[in-house]
């Protein structure tokens, strides 16, 4: 997959990660009580929600204080959050917050303000969400009036308003009633009655939930650690806010801080694959390969067991096998590091950590086949052209590293280029591998299941019905992360048969095409894609296949349409100021 702009390779659902975590061995043990849904049940309205926060609006003339109050600024982002834990522990698919700012912060958009439906559609469409939940609230500071939709994407449809009313202390079994409320009003057969759908509720202390908010959408640090540290304190028990810390603490590089936070957080969590996989992180940080190897060996291996297509996760495998490195297990490292390599063939971080084994083993050839590799897939990166030109300077090919140096003082300068001091020792090279700290598990979103979701992957695992195209897309998206194109394509093209207008097929067989070196076919699909639903995602892809083939022109085009559609969007600002750089310079671009 492409590179992403860094803050989009976070956690986008919550709901599906919960099997994927529960890895039957010692280290995280299977939960003992694990409710399923009848293995026949179905229901109309199965899909995946994205949600926006409720909008605040005045309370009115009737009001001891008319109009909207700063005091309660943060229920409009706590419904959202109570929102996507009450439907993932119904068993429903749902995005994360995390999610869904992301995929705004792709698209350009702001992440605060009050968004149009057709903006709340826009989005879901990208995330190929099938649901919007979105509403408002209204509160004089002791009661609470809360109004909520769901907005279906396909075919689009604006399903009835629920409201409820009641005291403001009462906001979480309040709102937990209207979810519920709104999935048996889209879904007249919905299989949980009222009782049933919350005792699978999390009870929570008001003023602790309300610290957990506050804490989430605190401008800084300390203020934020204050607040989650007393939600933490009233709830000991609530494991959201302990992850919350310890990702704090992981964000500012305090591993000795955020590794008890990350310790409280239950393998039945929804987050503690992210948990997890951030303890593995801090273990190599600490210098502590040994227990940085169990983890990630862990994580490698519930994958393999528990998801539906056996798909790997390239960055579980790129720290997997710089753990090994450092225990000295260099070839378990470079067969993990080219399984990597493979998953994602646009990221050059895995060829170079090949290239720095190859360099430990004094195979410079090979080091500099790696490192060249780097650097076709990440031109913009100045230490790999310097990896590159010293490893065929050690291997005797003077003329090929001088070619480099021409060309890499033609992007970056004639001093651009880092300087490297070392000394032929392994532990020299430790300081320049690179770890992967964000775990992009996207690509495992329809893979995992919930505990209370088995139908969900029973659906995807089965035959999709005529009339769902985008269930063969979910399924052709499995294949394509399991490395199976052939089968990957087949899904893909029945979901056209279906709807021959679907701009994520015509996207993800441009994808196939791509990764299979068909760079024309690719972009015939990328445009079919574009006119049935324009994009700056897609015409950034568009425009790299432009750069492969030397287009220049073609690509800048698609670039500043992206900027036009997108103002916003850090990768189209960041592509066009690139082509801009390479023009006045006239380097290689």
């Amino acid at each position: 997959m492409k590179k992403r702009h860094p803050s989009f390779r976070k956690l986008a659902l919550i709901s599906v990660f919960v099997i994927f975590i529960l890895i039957p061995v010692q280290v995280f043990a299977l939960p003992a009580d694990t409710t399923t849904l009848p293995q026949n049940h179905t229901h109309s309205e199965e899909g995946i929600y994205v949600v926006f926060p409720f909008e605040q609006l005045p309370c009115g003339v009737h009001c001891d204080n008319p109009g909207t109050s700063p005091r309660l600024d943060w229920i409009g982002e706590g419904l959202e959050e109570l929102t996507i834990q009450t439907l993932s522990n119904a068993g429903q698919l749902v995005y994360s917050h995390d999610g869904r700012l992301n995929e705004m912060d792709r698209s350009g958009l702001p992440s605060t303000g009050k968004l149009t439906r057709a903006t709340m559609l826009h989005v879901a469409q990208e995330m190929d969400a099938d649901f919007v939940v979105f509403g408002s609230f209204t509160s004089d500071g002791k009661t609470l009036s809360v109004n909520a939709r769901v907005l279906r994407v396909n075919p689009v449809a604006l399903l009835p308003v629920v409201h409820e009313s009641g005291p403001l202390e009462t906001l979480i079994d309040l709102q937990s009633k209207v979810i519920w409320r709104l999935l048996a009003s889209s879904d007249h057969n919905y299989y949980l009655s009222l009782a049933e759908f919350s005792k699978r509720q999390r009870p929570l202390r008001l003023d602790a939930f309300e610290q957990y908010i506050r804490g989430l959408l605190a401008n800084d640090d300390e203020t934020r650690l204050r607040d989650l540290k007393e939600a933490a304190r009233l709830e000991p028990d609530w494991p959201d806010p302990d992850f919350a810390l310890g990702q704090v603490y992981y964000a500012r590089n305090d591993c000795v801080a955020a590794l008890p936070w990350f310790a409280r957080v239950p393998a039945t969590h929804q987050r503690s694959v992210e948990a997890i996989f951030a303890t593995g992180v801090c273990r190599l940080k600490l210098g502590q390969p040994d227990k940085a190897e169990q983890v990630f060996a862990s994580l490698q291996e519930g994958l393999q067991h528990n998801s539906v297509s056996g798909a790997d996760l390239p960055e579980i495998l790129n720290n997997l096998a710089l753990a090994r490195i450092r225990l000295g297990n260099l070839s378990a490292a470079m067969t993990a590091l080219g399984r990597a390599r493979d998953i994602d063939p646009d990221e050059d971080d895995y060829p170079f950590n090949l290239g720095l084994v190859s360099m430990q083993q004094n195979e410079w050839v090979t080091a500099a086949t790696h490192f060249s590799e780097a650097v076709h897939r990440e031109p913009d990166n100045a230490e790999d052209y310097a990896f590159l030109i010293y490893s065929l300077d050690k291997a005797g090919k003077k003329t090929e590293a001088e070619q480099e140096r021409g060309l890499a003082a033609e992007a970056f300068g004639d001093k651009a280029l880092p300087t490297l001091k070392l000394d032929g020792k392994a532990d020299s090279l430790n300081k320049f591998e690179r770890v992967k700290s964000e775990l992009d598990t996207t690509a495992l979103r329809l893979d995992l299941q919930d505990p209370h979701a088995q139908h969900a992957v029973t659906a995807t695992s089965s035959t999709p019905g005529d009339n769902e195209p985008a269930q063969h897309i979910r399924i052709g998206r499995q294949e394509l992360n399991a490395g199976r194109f052939d089968a990957a394509e087949q899904e893909f093209r029945a979901a056209l048969k279906f709807d021959p207008n679907n701009a994520t097929a015509h996207r993800e067989l441009a994808d196939i095409y791509r990764r299979r070196g068909k760079l024309d076919d690719a972009i015939g699909e990328l445009k079919l894609s574009l006119a049935a639903r324009d994009s700056a995602t897609v015409r950034i892809v568009l425009a790299r296949i432009y750069l492969e083939q030397k287009k220049t022109d073609l690509a800048r085009a698609e670039v500043e349409k992206a900027v036009k559609l997108a103002p916003n969007y850090a990768e189209a600002k960041e592509l066009l100021e690139h082509l801009d750089r390479n023009k006045s310079t006239g380097g290689v671009q």
